[in-house]
């Protein structure tokens, strides 16, 4: 496993994230002089992805995140991203909230899948990055906040080598690895079958550095090459003309991760029969999970600079729905399986007194339900992190 992958997994799938919401929030927004007070305008719109990217690249934020650690469970960031969108006036109900996660997980692990070398990640990850900076390209503060991640990135996975980014690529991909839900563009675009499983080209541009297949050298002990031997292919691959730009501006040339909601067109996901028996073994939401204190060690620290904009005076929040209809809504929220619920986990890192107990009673069921292992981190130091936040 990879301590380097938490970073990249977190901002490629708040940048999916941002894509969704952006998306959802234009095709229900209203012209501001027809709009009620009840329903979005296009001020509301900007308003709301201006609050979850500042929170999202908060300096304090990011530097917990790019810290070494490995991944933490999939109940673990869920919790990060519900907060996450939630960090506006913008409210989801719980079955919204699981079609976004649904839809952002999905959208990342086919990137992975298609990264042609495993260091394309990083491409993957500043098409992201550069989307998301066309969304705040008025609001300069906003704009530094993310270039200054974008130099992080820069700064911490430039000199790794081929290998630590094949490590990042597995590491990755396990995560994702029982994740097989169907989304209605992967479907018509016949890249996702049936069961929730993608479908991987034969075609196209090989990795750049390499030669496109049909050609076998044999060479001799002191490396000369003494024969050809030419095949065919099933695909067609190409060359690609150049490699993508690493640097903070520039030419990606990879697609993966720019936006493919940027053409309107309705998106559903609908859970594959193997996803669904995955419900037997998603006991990690009723079963304590050995590793529960320290994933809320991790809550703690991270949640720390993700506050929920609570609306104050007479504003109230705006609920966003990600289906097409209030009663699709509410279907879906009724055939999720509950194994597969979310439950949130609301943490503040703060001093207040009520916060603290609260949390230690949480650490007080968890130490009755499971022993604690050896590494555990103890309910006081976890306190004690908290006040030093």
């Amino acid at each position: 496993m990879s301590a380097r992958a938490l970073p990249l997994l977190f901002l490629n799938l708040g940048g999916e994230m941002l894509y969704i919401l952006d998306q959802r929030l234009r095709a229900q927004s209203i012209p501001g002089e027809k709009a009620r007070k009840d329903e979005w305008t296009d001020v509301d719109r900007k308003r709301v992805m201006n609050d979850i990217i500042t929170t999202m690249f908060n300096k304090k934020f990011m530097e917990e995140l790019f810290k070494p650690q490995e991944l933490y469970s999939k109940k673990a960031l869920r919790t990060v991203y519900d907060r996450l969108a939630h960090a506006s006036i913008m409210r989801l109900n719980q079955a919204s909230m699981d079609k976004l996660y649904d839809l952002m997980t999905m959208a990342f692990k086919y990137q992975v899948l298609l990264c042609p070398r495993p260091k394309d990640i990083l491409l993957v990850t500043f098409n992201h990055l550069d989307a998301i900076k066309d969304f705040i390209c008025d609001a300069p503060g906003i704009l530094n906040q993310v270039d200054e991640t974008f130099r992080q990135l820069i700064e911490t996975y430039s000199c790794l080598s081929a290998g630590e980014f094949q490590r990042i690529r597995q590491t990755l991909l396990v995560f994702f690895q029982d994740m097989h839900i169907r989304v209605s563009i992967f479907l018509k675009d016949k890249v996702q079958n049936s069961n929730g499983r993608f479908v991987l080209p034969i075609s196209g541009p090989v990795p750049w550095g390499t030669e496109v297949p049909g050609l076998i050298r044999i060479f001799n002990r002191n490396g000369d090459e003494v024969k050809r031997t030419e095949f065919t292919t099933d695909g067609n691959y190409v060359t690609p003309q150049r490699e993508g730009s690493f640097d903070l501006y520039g030419d990606r040339v990879l697609k993966l991760g720019t936006n493919m909601y940027s053409i309107s067109r309705p998106v559903e996901t609908h859970m594959s029969g193997s996803s669904k028996n995955l419900a037997s073994h998603a006991k990690e939401n009723i079963v304590p999970n050995p590793l529960a204190k320290e994933e809320l060690n991790f809550l703690a620290r991270l949640l720390g600079g993700l506050e929920v904009k609570k609306p104050g005076g007479s504003e109230t929040g705006f609920r966003l729905n990600l289906f097409t209809t209030d009663e699709e809504e509410e279907h879906a929220a009724l055939a999720r399986p509950e194994e597969l619920s979310y439950e949130v986990i609301n943490i503040e890192a703060t001093q207040e007194p009520g916060c603290r107990a609260e949390l230690s009673r949480i650490l007080g069921e968890l130490e009755v339900a499971q022993p604690r292992p050896a590494s555990a981190v103890k309910g006081e130091d976890l306190l004690a992190l908290m006040d030093a936040l």
